[in-house]
Formats: C-alpha cells, sequence, structure tokens
C-alpha cells in the first residue's frame, strides 16, 4: 500500500481546496492515487472541479510585444520580486521581447541563440545573472500571427509597458476595420487574463479531461436514484456548466457580464465589416504551474498527517 505522506497531503490540498483531514483520509481511500482522490473528494462534494493554482514560485516579469497582425510573449523568471524591478532585468526583457518579434523567433532555443547587442542571448542572460547576483531563467515563449486581422495584447498588473504579471494575446481573423478589431481584441485579452480559458472550443478540450469530467458527474448523479434518462439530462447539464467555465467561446463576456463569447464575434461581424474569428490565443502568468517551498505550512500538514 502507498504511504500517505505528508507531501501527499500537501499536494491534494493544493490540487482541490478540500481540507487536510479529508485529503488524508481521500488518499487513503484511494490508495494514494492523486487523481482518483480528487475525484473522490468532488464526489463527496468536498472539493470544486478545477485544481486551485498553488502559489508561483518563480518572481520576475511577463513581456510582450506586437505589431499588426504578429505578436510575441516571453516569460523571463527570478528568483526574487525585487529583480522584477530592476531596470537592468526590465530593459533586457523588452529587448529580446522586441527581438523576437523583429526576427520572427518562435521558439526559445533560437531565441537563446539569437544575437543580441554583439552576443548571442543567452550569453546576455549569463552576463546579467552575474550582474545582479541572481539566477534567472528564460522560462517560455510564444509567437503568434494572423493573415488577415489583428493581434491584440493585454498585460495585468503592469510594472513598465509591455511588461507584467500576466500577459495574453489574441488573434482575430478578420478582413474588417483593423482599428475596432484592435479594440475587441483587448477587450477579449483582458477577458482571457480574468477568466482562465482552457481551449478555445469544446473539441480543444483534452478528451481525457472530459471523460473524467462526464465519469464524476454521472456517478454524483446515479446517486440520486433518479431514472436513466434524468441522470442523463442532469450528467449533461453539469457538462454545459463545466464547459462555460473553461471553453473561450462559451464562457460569458466579463465586459456586460450577459453574453457569450461566441455571441461577442457574432455581434461584432457587423459592427467592423466582415466575420470575426479568434485564430488563436495564449496567456502566460508568471510562475503558473510552479510551487514555492512552504516549510512553515509542511510542518503543518506533516503534523496532522501523522496524526
Amino acid at each position: 500500500m502507498t504511504e500517505i505522506t505528508a507531501a501527499l497531503v500537501k499536494e491534494l490540498r493544493d490540487k482541490s481546496g478540500a481540507g487536510m483531514m479529508d485529503c488524508k483520509k481521500a488518499l487513503g481511500e484511494t490508495n494514494g492515487d492523486m487523481e482518483a482522490a480528487v475525484d473522490w473528494l468532488r464526489k463527496k462534494g468536498l472539493a470544486s472541479a478545477a485544481k486551485k493554482t498553488g502559489r508561483a514560485a518563480a518572481e520576475g516579469l511577463v513581456s510582450v510585444a506586437t505589431e499588426g497582425n504578429t505578436a510575441v510573449i516571453i516569460e523571463l523568471n527570478a528568483e526574487t520580486d525585487f529583480v522584477s524591478r530592476n531596470e537592468q532585468f526590465q530593459k533586457f526583457l523588452n529587448a529580446i521581447t522586441e527581438l523576437a518579434l523583429k526576427e520572427k523567433i518562435d521558439t526559445l532555443d533560437k531565441l537563446k541563440a539569437a544575437t543580441l547587442d554583439g552576443k548571442t542571448v543567452e550569453a546576455g542572460l549569463t552576463d546579467l545573472i552575474a550582474g545582479i547576483g541572481e539566477n534567472m531563467t528564460l522560462r517560455r515563449m510564444q509567437s503568434l500571427s494572423v493573415g488577415k486581422g489583428v493581434v491584440s495584447s493585454y498585460v495585468h498588473n503592469m510594472l513598465v509597458p509591455g511588461c507584467g504579471k500576466i500577459g495574453v494575446l489574441v488573434a482575430l481573423e478578420s478582413e474588417g476595420d483593423a482599428g475596432k478589431l484592435e479594440e475587441l481584441g483587448r477587450q477579449l485579452a483582458m477577458h482571457i487574463a480574468a477568466s482562465r480559458p482552457e481551449a478555445l472550443t469544446i473539441e480543444g478540450l483534452n478528451a481525457d479531461v472530459v471523460a473524467r469530467e462526464r465519469a464524476v458527474h454521472a456517478d454524483k448523479a446515479q446517486q440520486s436514484g433518479k431514472p436513466a434518462e434524468i441522470i442523463e439530462k442532469m450528467v449533461e447539464g453539469a457538462l454545459r456548466k463545466f464547459y462555460e467555465q473553461i471553453v473561450l467561446l462559451k464562457q460569458t463576456f466579463i465586459i456586460d457580464g450577459q453574453t457569450k463569447i461566441e455571441t461577442v464575434l457574432e455581434n461584432a461581424a457587423k459592427d467592423v465589416g466582415a466575420p470575426v474569428k479568434i485564430a488563436g490565443y495564449v496567456r502566460f502568468e508568471l510562475g503558473e504551474g510552479v510551487e514555492k517551498k512552504e516549510d512553515d505550512f509542511a510542518n503543518e500538514v506533516a503534523k496532522m498527517a501523522a496524526g
């Protein structure tokens, strides 16, 4: 049998938002299987459908640069928030983002090998690390472009122009008015920053995620004892709500609080003079997916898990 360690209990709490003792029990019931334990908690009504984001270990900044129908977004990490306020750090990030946009660089490896001020970006980063005295990581980048239309951007918690804690790019494909498309794109980027969609369409969702969600709701519905046809309707209704939470086109627009994004695009077509389609989007949140060491909390978990 898998040992239910304090670390496992803490990880499950971070994923589910459930209480520590409930997490310990769930892991015991599922022999330490993390995903099964999350489902067990959800079936008991002790956890939400979405995993809660843990506090980020990485500090630094996310930078965006756009020009017409092309844009680039980059995340540069450092050990402390203090470094993100360093002018050298900010200038370096802005410079490599503009370089990536100008040279149409689309991968980290190509960016690291590109030349900036007479040396490679990778060598420049090494010099920056030596100068500031703190480790840094060029973590990720992505470019976005569209044939006809615009790529709009939004930076949340902006520290300096183009750099902040959350960066979003949205590519709108359309032959309509570029100025109006740009404004629509910015509003959609703001929406994405706030709503954290996981996919543009239902079809774009991971099939395993959808199957798992269906299984959880089917199990919960069956506990009601209702007829099979009612249970199926209950499951489909739950899935619709799930899609409305994580699928961009099914989400409610934060700007007006009532219109679905897919309807926003339909209405926008009349305003810009041509059909509008979201060709793609990118959302980077500083440090997402990387967890900080929380020694005091870990000790607390260890004491409870041992009890």
